[in-house]
């Protein structure tokens, strides 16, 4: 027993690790390292808690014996990472930035998947992109921002950032696109109507044998989100969005991610972006 394990709360077993790791698997296609002990620990205990469960096997037990449960979803939006931030990876929105430039002379509606849109960052960089590009507050253009984690969808909706957030971007962004907050909401900013309006937020599961949405998009965005499964699962993942683009629509994926494994279906052509092969 190591030391982490006598300072619990919970009794957190190897066995039950395995269990957790199987069922996210199944629910979500996600694939827990063996190095995310703790962090499973640190995120279920408040489940735990929560539910007034005093052991992780009864909590897992419960979960199983109640497939429908709405503790699935709390269970699933406790194991899933959100880490972003306003136009992390700021390269690709240069590249976007360049492609519009050749795709949208045709006055054809350009269209954008964010598929791991967290709080909201993500796709509220699309849409400053968008505006900046066009020079125009309703550009002719639609961005979809889905996630699996419901949470974070709703926090996206809101459009409300603390200034340490938004503080990263230039003066003018800010000034253009936030609303400054005062008062109680002093120290906080909103993004302004213009880019909610193109924004469409959308709870979806990338493990769902078919997604509730038609292309072709222009760009889709998946950015570290393939970092989480495996590659079978990736494989299946990116061959489904194949058909979702536009013949010279660009893929976008985080910078630790690669699609050698799929190099049949998708050419590199930039800093982890890339196109349909052929």
């Amino acid at each position: 027993m190591s030391s982490d394990d006598l300072h619990r709360e919970f009794q957190f077993t190897d066995q039950d690790f395995e269990l957790v790791r199987k069922a996210i698997y199944q629910r979500a296609g996600i694939s827990l390292a063996d190095s995310k002990k703790q962090m499973v620990y640190s995120r279920l205990a408040r489940r735990l808690r929560m539910n007034q469960i005093s052991t992780f096997r009864s909590y897992l037990d419960m979960l199983q014996s109640q497939p429908n449960s709405p503790e699935w979803e709390e269970f699933t939006n406790a194991l899933t990472t959100n880490l972003t931030s306003f136009f992390r990876e700021s390269h690709h929105f240069d590249i976007l930035k360049q492609h519009l430039a050749q795709v949208g002379r045709d006055g054809h509606q350009i269209n954008i998947w964010c598929n791991a849109a967290s709080t909201g960052e993500e796709p509220y960089s699309l849409a400053i992109t968008l505006m900046e590009h066009f020079q125009s507050a309703s550009p002719n253009a639609a961005i979809l921002a889905s996630d699996l984690d419901t949470n974070v969808l709703s926090k996206a909706r809101e459009g409300v950032y603390s200034m340490d957030k938004v503080e990263k971007m230039s003066p003018d962004r800010i000034r253009r696109y936030f609303l400054k907050g005062a008062g109680a909401q002093e120290g906080f900013a909103r993004v302004r109507p213009e880019l909610q309006k193109l924004i469409t937020y959308r709870q979806i599961n990338l493990l769902d044998n078919s997604w509730p949405i038609r292309g072709p998009f222009d760009a889709i965005f998946c950015r570290n989100v393939m970092i989480y499964f495996d590659k079978p699962t990736q494989r299946k993942m990116l061959e489904k969005f194949a058909p979702l683009l536009r013949k010279d629509g660009l893929l976008f994926v985080g910078h630790s991610e690669h699609l050698s494994h799929v190099a049949d279906i998708y050419t590199p052509c930039g800093k982890t972006v890339y196109r349909l092969k052929g």
